[in-house]
């Protein structure tokens, strides 16, 4: 036994070497072809780059433009429901008797309009006169 145990032995460490020397043989390779296989590498990584970032910028732009539709959305949604709640609001002051602001600017307006007429109906004092008058009285 002790033969086959020793062939056995020398089998294995046999093929351990030559593993150790196919290892060897790649390394050598390797570095014979590595400056090579780097340059390859280094144009595919500038095809690959390149290409990814127009997929990028493409990405970048479809979102933009869905950002872009989303914002009209909610800008038409926020216009429709501020219209039906200023409806709503004005309906309600309304029902209260609150005045609306145009209601109040012509109130305002005839007020005005309404002194003005007063003042050019009163007589016209001039100092002459309430001199005159003080002196009859």
């Amino acid at each position: 036994m002790e033969a086959n145990d020793k062939k056995l032995q020398d089998e294995l460490k046999d093929s351990a070497h030559k593993i150790w020397l196919a290892g060897l043989g790649a390394l050598a390779a390797a570095e014979e072809g590595g400056s090579k296989v780097f340059n390859r590498l280094v144009d595919r990584g500038r095809d690959v780059e390149s290409r990814g970032k127009g997929d990028f910028q493409e990405t970048v732009d479809r979102a933009k433009a869905k950002v872009d539709e989303a914002k009209a959305k909610v800008g038409d949604t926020v216009e429709t429901w501020s219209g039906k709640l200023d409806e709503a609001v004005t309906s309600t002051l309304h029902r209260l008797g609150v005045p609306t602001r145009e209601e109040i600017r012509t109130l305002t307006q005839r007020v005005e309009e309404l002194n003005a007429k007063i003042e050019q109906l009163k007589p016209r004092v001039t100092p002459a006169a309430s001199a005159d008058a003080k002196v009859v009285a």
